[in-house]
């Protein structure tokens, strides 16, 4: 063969190559470039208290049109209502108990490891993805964002500067062709609540013009004002969800954006952060989705926060990995027909180590089971909010003792929780009468356990176990002592994570 007979073979060979690779190249750019963006928007510590959930007193334009322009869900709830746990579930579509992540990330408890979760799947499929705000969950290097921002001068519990994380939201959406997953994550209506904030909202509500929340039971001056105040933050949130939305759509990539809102749980009022009731759990969840989620719908389904993952994979046409509890929404926000699950599940463990107290729930959609796996202490969560050494506190003992007596009942059932606790959620939607004594509703208790000792069979829970239970409430209690001792005490030597994981296995079952 001739020299130039094999540079003339040698370079053809380079050019079809080039071409191949070239049409691969745009068939995997047109791929990608059809998929829409996620855009996650995260709040903190709000109850369904928005306009568009019939709240009168909330004003919230933004939130009420991206209900209208999208679909509301009347009955959302999160695997369990403290911080890091909630989230962890949101991210990795496990519960707490499956991934790890049992208490707040701030005191070092951790999830299982790598657990695959909404940023790793989605970077490893061609998305680029970012955070605003707070993560808090460990490992951090578990989510591989590409972008991440929590500048505490603009967001953080003491500053709140809406105008900035629209700012910084904006530069990341047009910094690349690339479609993008974004979690947006807001300081309100987190503890402490600010009225005002870089002049947001213009006019904020005084004590007065709001009443408690009906579950906290009481009304007065200081609950009064905690309202007030906490309806301020809901205010700045929904201008801070508008200023995004605004920002998107000025990046003209609004029409191909599924956009999910929702908060972390419940507000932080006595009974409500930190509990198993409804209060704690039950949270806002809109979804928009143009040109493919039915415009101005209302789901009355229960769905919870481990439905994200799936809803988020199935949306952006990726594989779902298996292992995972939850259901895609997908088919509830085109409206289809679908058979859905009658039973939903919750969880607590702790939230720092003074706060450990296990409990496990189910509901269907009418009835409610809260499980206290141990009997040999009062719920902490109470102390804390009664107690008036806490920032929370905004009740007095004395306050609560001049208060009805079915409200002064929960209060006891709350701090003296009994093994079971059951309520009946279309008569007394407060939860304040426990019905689990009474053999009229054994029927009904025992149902329900029936349903979580299933569901917890199925998520191999391993607080199942006695010794494992035994062996975690040790491990607690001595970091709790620890923590009593200085309250800068931060454990980053859990042991649980050795002997509480279990293998994942297929969770596919009845809905």
């Amino acid at each position: 063969m001739t020299a130039d007979r094999y540079w003339l073979i040698l370079l053809s060979l380079i050019a079809v190559t080039l071409f191949h690779l070239g049409i691969a190249n745009a068939e995997g750019q047109r791929s990608t470039s059809g998929r829409p963006n996620v855009l996650l928007i995260v709040s903190e510590d709000n109850s369904p208290n928005l306009g568009c959930y019939g709240d009168v007193y909330a004003k919230t334009p933004n939130l009420d049109r991206l209900a209208a322009e999208g679909v509301r869900f009347e009955h959302a709830f999160v695997t369990t209502a403290s911080c890091s746990e909630s989230r962890s579930s949101m991210l990795t579509g496990l519960f707490p108990h499956q991934n790890g992540q049992i208490g707040l990330a701030t005191h070092g408890y951790c999830m299982f490891g790598h657990q695959a979760n909404v940023a790793s799947l989605l970077k490893s499929n061609g998305y680029r993805t970012g955070i605003i705000g707070k993560l808090h969950v460990n490992p951090a290097k578990a989510f591989p964002f590409d972008f991440q921002w929590n500048d505490q001068r603009y967001c953080s519990f003491s500053h709140r500067d809406v105008r900035k994380i629209a700012e910084i939201a904006g530069q990341f959406m047009t910094a690349s062709k690339q479609p993008f997953f974004l979690m947006v994550n807001y300081p309100d209506a987190h503890l402490p609540w600010l009225a005002q904030q870089k002049g947001v909202p213009d006019k904020p509500l005084a004590a007065g013009e709001v009443p408690p929340p009906a579950w906290v039971g009481l009304d007065t001056p200081a609950l009064r004002q905690g309202a007030a105040d906490y309806y301020n933050c809901i205010q700045r949130l929904d201008t801070a969800v508008g200023l995004l939305l605004a920002k998107l759509a000025e990046t003209g990539q609004a029409k191909r954006t599924l956009v999910i809102y929702l908060a972390d749980h419940g507000a932080q009022f006595p009974r409500g952060k930190l509990t198993c009731y409804e209060s704690g759990l039950a949270v806002p969840l809109i979804v928009s989705w143009p040109g493919k989620a039915r415009t101005g719908s209302v789901r009355d389904e229960l769905v919870s926060t481990v439905d994200l993952l799936p809803t988020i994979l199935e949306a952006t046409g990726l594989k779902n990995p298996g292992g995972l509890p939850g259901r895609s929404l997908v088919p509830l926000l085109k409206n289809e027909s679908v058979a859905w699950r009658e039973y939903l599940f919750a969880e607590y463990h702790s939230h720092y180590p003074p706060l450990y107290f296990p409990q496990r729930t189910v509901r269907d959609g009418r009835y409610k089971l809260i499980v206290s796996l141990l009997q040999d202490r009062p719920d902490p969560t109470r102390e804390v909010y009664l107690s008036p050494n806490t920032r929370w506190s905004i009740v007095r003992e004395a306050e609560l003792g001049a208060a009805p007596s079915n409200v002064r009942r929960a209060y006891e059932t709350w701090h003296d929780a009994p093994p079971n606790q059951l309520y009946d959620l279309q008569n007394d939607p407060c939860e304040l009468n426990n019905l689990a004594n009474r053999p009229e509703w054994d029927a009904v208790l025992e149902r329900l356990r029936r349903q979580l000792t299933r569901w917890q069979h199925r998520t191999d829970d391993p607080l199942t176990d006695p010794d494992k239970l035994a062996r975690l409430t040790k491990e607690e209690d001595t970091a709790a002592a620890g923590y009593e001792a200085d309250r800068h005490f931060r454990s980053s030597h859990w042991l649980y994570p050795r002997y509480l994981r279990a293998v994942q296995k297929d969770q596919s079952g009845p809905p």
